[in-house]
């Protein structure tokens, strides 16, 4: 769905992004600002601030950052259309009718179908488990062998779907769901043959949320010896396993740090039961890249929790990987002597879990404590083939200090010279294509870079702060004297606002598209200048500074590319004039 930038800006103008925001965290105001821990990822000190003047918040923790779209789109993991017609709801305005054609509109009006089917059968198997002599047997499962409550029972509306093979299709279609609409759902199989037949029966049903709460599949666990174990519903029009976990809905409003990842359902639901509403399954498949990069929305700590068996211990090594790409700082819980989680806190309880989770190994160190198995640490040759081996995936951290860090704990845990194995790792990192262990930047050419980079957000920061600094500077600098990219780009979109009368910070962030570039642009406006108690001295020196800096930089970069006799003099006159430029903002 397509919104004009006039509805846009309505919406955004009619919620205040303190109010909106302070409704998902507690905020206090502090100076300009309002602040609060970050809603993103854990943290004991505040580094979230909120600026009602700007319309913005940004993280100076873990760098998130935007507008009020933004926020509710990361916090409710909506699309930017679904964001904007939650906040056009809270704001009382109107939206025009969706334009969309006959296809789009058949799409999302099955999608809305799927979600109330869906809905549909996990109420009719809450209900056949509770209230059905047959649903006794499934009761008993969850309450008496897996140690349910009611209360737990009832929060995730577990389920039972009976003995009879067109039970739930019968019963959707007593609710009116047509045999077309049931053939994408997931839930039955329509076959000439044999018309209608259910995809569960006979099973314990887990029913699987979207993040926002929504019944969108379900997990059927077979009673027994049966196989398969568990069958999960097929991916649908609203269902894609690849990017959904169970629990998610839940954990991502937990108030303790990091997720913990499992394999199954009911380590999930016997953690949430014990305190742990931070744990989340990846839906009885491997763990994909959509899954990392879903969680990474919300915490930078993951602790893996599988089982401690040799499948669960194979699996364990691939998440961490794949968790590692994503950026994810990962540990992994200990499960011995159980198998898994659940088994370990009917076994120890709560508080022995916590201390297991407070335990945790570092990802990296589990691996070399895996890699171990397959050598004999006795043998010299087998204590060196390892050291090899480890040593080539101590070459792979790109970081120095990182890297130097994992030599030294490898080292001290090995009884092995810290000096000797750094040597061993250097030859293998010289030895792969493009990795130069002992290659630094230039001091000199980072600390330019960066200093250039900052003042361009300083100068842009004191402007979203100050507009009339603008107009004080606007005969002295254009987009085209700062950098290519993201920052000429915020720089161009402000200076013709600020031109027209239509400046407003908060509306910036429509212009650009992704997580990413919102971060930067909240980063980009919200950078730390002066301390608060500045004066009006310090502010005038730090803008000129800053302009200084920016026009110099444009200058060179425009002699080095020019050959043009005319403009490499009119270069130099404007270098000459720099010596004396000075800007009043009294």
């Amino acid at each position: 769905m397509y919104y004009s930038d006039d509805v846009i800006n309505e919406v955004l103008s009619r919620n205040d992004i303190v109010d909106v925001i302070g409704s998902y965290a507690s905020l206090k105001k502090k100076g300009a600002n309002y602040e609060a821990c970050c809603p993103f990822h854990h943290e004991k000190t505040p580094s979230f601030k909120v600026n009602r003047e700007k319309q913005m918040y940004h993280c100076f923790g873990c760098g998130v950052g935007g507008n009020v779209f933004t926020f509710v789109m990361e916090y409710e993991n909506l699309n930017f259309p679904e964001a904007v017609e939650r906040l056009a709801e809270r704001a009382g305005v109107q939206l025009p009718e969706k334009s969309m054609n006959a296809q789009e509109r058949s799409r999302e009006q099955y999608k809305i179908t799927l979600r109330e089917m869906n809905k549909t059968a996990a109420a009719y198997f809450h209900y056949i488990l509770k209230h059905s002599q047959h649903g006794e047997k499934a009761y008993e499962y969850f309450h008496e062998t897996r140690g349910l409550s009611d209360e737990t029972i009832n929060k995730f509306a577990l389920g039972y779907s009976d003995i009879y093979r067109d039970d739930l299709y019968r019963y959707l279609k007593s609710k009116g769901y047509t045999d077309d609409q049931m053939k994408g759902s997931g839930l039955v199989e329509i076959s000439e043959k044999e018309g209608g037949v259910d995809k569960f029966w006979n099973r314990a049903m887990i029913p699987i949320l979207d993040i926002n709460g929504k019944v969108i599949a379900f997990g059927g666990r077979v009673m027994g010896d049966g196989k398969p174990k568990y069958i999960n519903t097929s991916d649908t029009a609203v269902f894609d396993k690849s990017h959904t976990l169970f629990a998610m809905n839940i954990a991502r409003r937990s108030r303790r740090k990091g997720f913990i990842c499992c394999e199954g359902y009911m380590d999930v639901i016997s953690m949430h039961q014990a305190g742990f509403n931070q744990a989340v399954a990846s839906l009885g498949t491997a763990l994909t890249d959509g899954q990392a990069n879903l969680i990474k929305r919300y915490v930078k700590d993951v602790l893996v929790c599988y089982d401690s068996d040799g499948p669960g211990t194979k699996a364990s090594l691939r998440a961490i990987g794949i968790f590692r790409n994503a950026g994810l700082r990962t540990k992994v819980i200990n499960m011995e002597p159980c198998k898994d989680a659940d088994e370990f806190i009917k076994t120890y309880g709560a508080d022995a879990f916590q201390k297991r989770i407070d335990d945790a190994e570092n990802s990296f160190l589990y691996e070399v404590r895996i890699l171990e198995r397959n050598y004999d640490l006795n043998d010299p040759a087998g204590k060196t083939s390892f050291f090899n081996e480890v040593s080539v995936k101590l070459a792979s951290f790109e970081e120095e200090i990182e890297r130097n860090n994992y030599i030294e704990a490898v080292a001290s845990k090995y009884f092995v010279s810290a000096d000797s194995l750094r040597k061993l790792v250097a030859k293998y990192a010289a030895a792969v294509a493009g990795i130069k262990v002992n290659e630094i930047p230039k001091r000199e050419k980072r600390e330019k870079e960066n200093g250039i980079d900052k003042s361009q957000r300083m100068l842009l920061t004191f402007i979203a702060d100050d507009t009339g600094i603008y107009k004080k500077i606007a005969d002295y600098i254009s987009p085209e004297d700062f950098s290519e990219g993201i920052y000429r780009n915020v720089a161009k979109i402000m200076f013709e606002n600020l031109s027209n009368g239509t400046f407003n910070p908060g509306a910036i962030l429509n212009y650009f598209n992704g997580d990413d570039e919102h971060n930067e642009v909240a980063r980009i406006l919200n950078t730390n200048i002066l301390e608060e108690d500045a004066d009006n001295k310090d502010r005038e020196k730090a803008v000129n500074d800053a302009l200084l800096i920016i026009k110099r930089n444009s200058l060179e970069m425009k002699s080095r590319t020019t050959t043009d006799i005319m403009e490499l003099q009119n270069i130099i006159k404007e270098q000459a004039k720099l010596k004396t430029l000075h800007i009043s903002l009294s």
